[in-house]
């Protein structure tokens, strides 16, 4: 029954909250990231960057890899997505929680969507299901006071068409994954994390203030949820024209004139330049910045103007 009661009380508050409001934003890039070293022993690894800011320590690559990323020492994208994992923190902190769940084990239950709190430690022993019912959009916050701690040979389990880019676990201390254990979603600890022998993740692991210890771990980062928007400027219809990071194509432009709805999964550099456009009736566009009808097509991040 308390399974049951959780998964009530979380389907009834999940309307309010979707995965607009934790947006990793290009730190999604990164499997690791970490404040001040990253460090690693053994044969782990990445599907995504691994990176450090302010520090500039990075030990262990190789024998480690990485996979679909590069290592970045205090760099300009370093820093870029510490200031988006900030951004995260900050933003599933303040998310109010639908049930407190302080002093309890998370082995054993069957949560829905939605926003879980611990008013200090948290503790994994044996399996937590995450139960998606059917529908992608589903978002577990997990907001723990202190430390996150879990027993050897663990698991979080996503069922029925849960996704891990929609979990996030914002620690207020450090995070500590047990060996051997399965574990889901994106960690947002302000101090450290250390993962024990071969311990796996579908997820990142984000430090804004300490240090991220691996040891034989995969860590399958770069989790982006597939976003959507739409918006209106001023009487015309705007659409979407993903670009390079450097410099626009007028072609490409024209072409995609008619082109409204879904955003597709961006990669980095799309992410770090979405050019948005507008176009009049007669579906003119002029030069780089300009259609016929004074409609002016500018550069901005998404989720800056369009409503999500």
């Amino acid at each position: 029954m308390l399974d049951l009661r959780f998964l009530v009380l979380s389907a009834l508050a999940f309307s309010g909250i979707n995965n607009a409001q934790v947006d990793l934003g290009i730190a999604s890039a990164f499997a690791v990231l970490a404040g001040t070293a990253v460090t690693n022993t053994g044969s782990s690894t990445t599907n995504g960057s691994v990176g450090v800011a302010p520090g500039t320590a990075i030990t262990g690559f190789p024998p480690g890899t990485i996979t679909n990323g590069a290592m970045h020492l205090a760099d300009t994208d370093a820093f870029q997505a510490q200031a988006y994992v900030a951004a995260a923190y900050a933003a599933a902190a303040g998310l109010p929680p639908n049930t407190d769940l302080s002093g309890q084990d998370l082995g054993g239950m069957t949560l829905g969507a939605g926003v879980y709190s611990f008013s200090s430690s948290a503790q994994l022993t044996g399996s937590l299901v995450l139960d998606g019912h059917g529908d992608p959009s589903s978002v577990w916050v997990f907001q723990i006071g202190s430390t996150l701690t879990t027993a050897s040979a663990a698991s979080v389990l996503l069922i029925n068409g849960g996704s891990p880019c929609n979990v996030f676990w914002q620690v207020g201390s450090s995070a500590s994954v047990g060996a051997a254990t399965a574990f889901v979603g994106s960690v947002l600890a302000l101090a450290s994390i250390d993962a024990v022998t071969g311990s796996s993740f579908n997820g990142g692991l984000y430090a804004r203030n300490g240090a991220v210890t691996l040891d034989t771990n995969n860590v399958l980062g770069g989790l982006a949820c597939p976003t959507t928007a739409t918006c209106l400027y001023k009487q015309y219809t705007c659409g979407y024209n993903l670009v390079a990071a450097r410099g626009y194509n007028n072609a490409e432009l024209t072409a995609a004139a008619n082109q409204t709805g879904p955003i597709p999964p961006l990669t980095t550099d799309e992410l770090l330049q979405v050019l948005y456009y507008c176009n009049d009736t007669a579906n003119h566009i002029v030069g780089n910045s300009f259609c016929i009808a004074g409609c002016i097509a500018m550069p901005f991040r998404y989720d800056d103007q369009c409503a999500m």
